[in-house]
Order: C-alpha cells, then structure tokens, then sequence
C-alpha cells in the first residue's frame, strides 16, 4: 500500500467490521501491522486509535444496514452475501445476545454480520454501543497491540508466516466446532425420529382402535 498503509489497513478493518464484505485478512492483517509498525512508518497508538474508530464505525453501519434493510441485501445464490451467512449470525446472536458482538469479532464472517442481525432483531441501541465499543477494543486495540509486544521476540520474526497462519487458522476454529457439533445434532436427532417411529406407530395404532370401539 505504500503511503497509504494506514488508511489501507482501517479501510480493510471498516469493511470487515460490518460493511458486508467478509472476505478479508482481518485477524492476521491487524497483527502484522502491529508488528511491523516501525518498519511500516506508523505511530503505534496513531495505528491503535484509529484502528479502534474503524472496527467501531464499521459495525455501525452494519447495525443500520440491519435495521433499515433486513434480509433484503441477501440471496440463496449470491457470492459473498448468502443467506446461509446471516442465518449463521442470526443464530449466533440468538444464542449469545450482546456477548456475539464481542465474541464474534474473533470469528471471521461472524464479525461482518452479526452487527446486521443486530440491527434486524432491533436490539435495544445502548446495549449494541456498550458491546460493540468493548468488541472493537478488544479485537482491535488488543491484536494490534499484541502483534507489537511481540514485536522485538526474534522467534516471532523468524516464524512470522507460521504464526500468521496459525492465527487465521484459531479464528476459523469456532467454525469448525460450530459445523461438527451442527452434524452431530443432526445425526442423534434424526436417530431419534428413527427410534420414536415404532412408538408413534403403536400410538396411532392405539387410537385408532380406540376410535373404532368409540363407534
């Protein structure tokens, strides 16, 4: 990016944070530009402000997104703004409420639209800033700075690659345990329906002979 290195990474973080577009090096970007802030001519907390403000504003808008279109901007078919993504982030903050947008933030696709099913489930606008303002200093401010810390361990320089995708591949983690354990509810519902059949059978049987003698 050159000169623009900085407004290239917020651009990048304002995107993934909520403006519909998932498809980006967010955990992985942020850490690097920790790192390598010096040799990249950043102030560190010119890098970490700003980088608060964009992953905050970004799921603003994403919010509004929620709240003035809904499900709208969705298609079964469409390349990056599937249903089956916001259905995902749909279930994800019914499962966690506020706590989605700061757990979320660490789960890529997750952080792009959990903040727009917010706005469609009108979740009450104070909470959504107290959550989305600590999700964005958590993810933001803390990765950033966690890739500077680790700034000056030689190890980190050596293995910047390996670590680089060992990050991508922890934040895509959840997912994984998420689609396994989606399979896995499957699997014993539909064994269940298998062994309630002979039951519901005898039932029916039962009723109707019931109704039979009722006649």
């Amino acid at each position: 990016m050159g000169p623009w290195v900085l407004w290239g990474t917020l651009l990048i973080v304002l995107i993934e944070s909520g403006i519909l577009f998932p498809v980006l090096p967010g955990d992985s970007l942020l850490f690097t530009a920790g790192l390598l802030h010096s040799q990249l001519g950043l102030n560190l907390w010119t890098l970490i402000i700003w980088t608060f403000v964009a992953a905050f504003v970004g799921a603003q808008v994403g919010y509004w997104l929620g709240a003035r279109y809904g499900r709208r901007l969705f298609k079964d078919d469409a390349r990056f703004l599937k249903t089956e993504h916001l259905d995902k982030a749909e279930h994800y903050f019914t499962n966690y409420g506020g706590r989605s947008l700061v757990i979320g933030r660490f789960i890529p696709f997750v952080r792009t639209f959990v903040p727009l099913a917010a706005g469609i489930a009108r979740y009450p606008y104070p909470k959504f800033l107290l959550f989305n303002s600590l999700g964005a200093f958590l993810w933001g401010v803390g990765v950033t700075y966690a890739g500077a810390a680790l700034g000056g361990v030689p190890f980190v320089h050596d293995n910047l690659s390996v670590i680089l995708i060992l990050i991508v591949f922890v934040s895509l983690l959840p997912m994984f345990v998420e689609v396994i354990a989606h399979r896995v509810r499957a699997r014993r519902a539909a064994q269940q329906v298998v062994e309630d059949a002979p039951v519901q059978a005898q039932v029916q049987r039962s009723e109707a002979v019931s109704s039979e003698e009722t006649l």
